[in-house]
């Protein structure tokens, strides 16, 4: 059950997270690429280790998952799963789009969900079941009638290999794909959480991308699930689709299984 101390605990991770990252905006700092050839900055290594230093104090026995330092195993059941600045790259150019994530998860189901744009100073969290706020007011997804009037977004075509953005632009035919959205990593949740966007369609992620995600567009009235319709949790392979409108799952679902 998530209660009031979890909530708590969650925005003051996000707030020693921001701290530490606003002085790097914009500003000079060592960056390096990664294995997979992703880059990796000062910063993200220092708002994770930030995060992990509370939790190893407030939370001994949950386990920890994060993007730089990988997992910390735990006796209680949960996992608290970070990924200190999703959109590194967005963050190197200059573009306030990226995001904090921390999520806390159940047995493997999120539970809880934090998306922090720290420049903006934007805050949603989300509960299913309790609601989602952005800066403690309650947002909420919008009405898509159709997927003719629908706008979606990717992070950018990019991230897909060829077989998935086969599928990913099949279903961009059926939408109102003149005003489909590039560029935003985990802000485009946000802002289809808030009502701006419709679908978001994304494959590749791991779980420190997409666990966050998933209490904040559910608690706002939407949906998260695989290409094939299944509810997210931790053993899921990384194709994701937010819907603003369950209505339209059934519909985003078929249309990337076109191409089959």
């Amino acid at each position: 059950m998530i209660g009031a101390r979890e909530i708590e605990l969650a925005g003051r991770l996000a707030d020693v997270a921001g701290g530490v990252i606003r002085p790097f905006f914009r500003a000079n700092f060592d960056h390096e690429a990664k294995a997979d050839s992703t880059p990796v900055t000062e910063a993200d290594r220092a708002a994770e280790a930030s995060i992990r230093a509370i939790l190893d104090v407030e939370c001994p026995t949950d386990a920890i998952v994060g993007e730089e330092y990988g997992e910390k195993s735990g006796t209680s059941g949960r996992t608290w799963v970070i990924d200190p600045i999703d959109g590194t790259i967005s963050f190197m150019a200059g573009r306030p789009i990226f995001g904090t994530l921390i999520a806390l998860l159940e047995d493997g189901w999120p539970v809880l969900g934090l998306i922090d744009q720290c420049i903006n100073r934007e805050r949603w969290i989300g509960v299913p079941g309790q609601g989602t706020t952005l800066t403690g007011k309650p947002v909420s997804t919008r009405a898509c009638r159709e997927l003719a009037q629908a706008s979606l977004a990717t992070s950018g075509p990019q991230y897909f290999s060829q077989h998935d953005g086969d599928h990913f632009m099949a279903l961009a035919a059926q939408t109102a794909h003149k005003r489909m959205l590039f560029g935003g990593d985990c802000y485009n949740y946000a802002l289809l959480a808030s009502g701006h966007i419709d679908i978001v369609v994304e494959s590749g992620l791991k779980l420190h991308d997409f666990a966050a995600l998933v209490p904040v567009v559910e608690g706002a009235g939407g949906v998260m699930c695989d290409w094939n319709g299944e509810m997210l949790h931790a053993g899921s392979e990384g194709h994701v689709i937010a819907l603003g409108d369950p209505a339209r799952m059934e519909d985003v679902v078929e249309a990337l299984a076109c191409n089959h």
